[in-house]
């Protein structure tokens, strides 16, 4: 089946389109860029990079700009596949979605409402075997936004490898978070995947960090 899969290019979209290459055609990438920081459906922390990920796999890329409205953005987001349906003929969308119904339900829906398969690879799957799986198959994943305590600057740029597994874990256990940021805990981007031929290098980045809520701001960026 030829699919699109939606894109942010953090940890979850990334996972999930590995998964259903596993059976499936990847057709496109679709992303929608929000100008709105706290969207109710997207990832928006360095969502124009998704450009150079695209690149680095060789995967086309179509976006749509929102204002970021609840609900009303779900217009924009089903203008998007409707384009990816006519140029790229796909059969189906694949989510990142692991937890949160309030998304898992509006694509789900969108899709219906288009005669669509949603795919969703990483439903209801345990977060902590997510980033361990995440690790083995040799994902490079950096945080790039946190909110919430007990999560600090510390985490902002930090890769995602068995120690910071470890950290993640005994909070959750302490603090009762979401070690994979379910909750809104945290943002991810992928820098290196098993599908992507270069990798993307940081060039320049800068933090941002206040009361427990910061960002990690990638200025600039190259394909290495």
């Amino acid at each position: 089946m030829k699919l699109g899969v939606l894109f942010s290019g953090g940890k979850d979209s990334c996972y999930a389109m590995f998964k259903a290459k596993e059976e499936h055609e990847i057709a496109c990438l679709l992303s929608v860029e929000s100008e709105n920081p706290y969207s109710y459906m997207f990832h928006t922390p360095n969502i124009g990079l998704t450009k150079m990920q695209a690149e680095a796999m060789g995967i086309p890329l179509m976006t749509q700009k929102t204002q970021g409205e609840k609900e009303i953005e779900l217009m924009d987001l089903k203008a998007l596949i409707k384009k990816a349906m006519l140029k790229f003929n796909i059969e189906g969308v694949v989510t990142g979605a692991i937890a949160s119904v309030y998304q898992f339900k509006r694509i789900q829906k969108v899709c219906s409402d288009l005669q669509l398969q949603c795919i969703n690879p990483l439903w209801q799957k345990d977060q902590v075997e997510l980033l361990n799986e995440l690790v083995e198959n040799k994902f490079e994943t950096i945080i790039t936004k946190i909110a919430g305590y007990p999560l600090d600057q510390s985490f902002l740029g930090k890769k995602i490898d068995s120690d910071m597994i470890k950290r993640l874990v005994e909070y959750k256990e302490k603090y009762k978070i979401n070690p994979s940021g379910e909750g809104g805990e945290m943002e991810t981007f992928v820098t290196n995947m098993p599908l992507f031929r270069k990798r993307i290098e940081i060039v320049k980045a800068t933090t941002k960090f206040s009361n427990y809520e910061g960002d990690y701001i990638i200025e600039e960026a190259r394909l290495a």
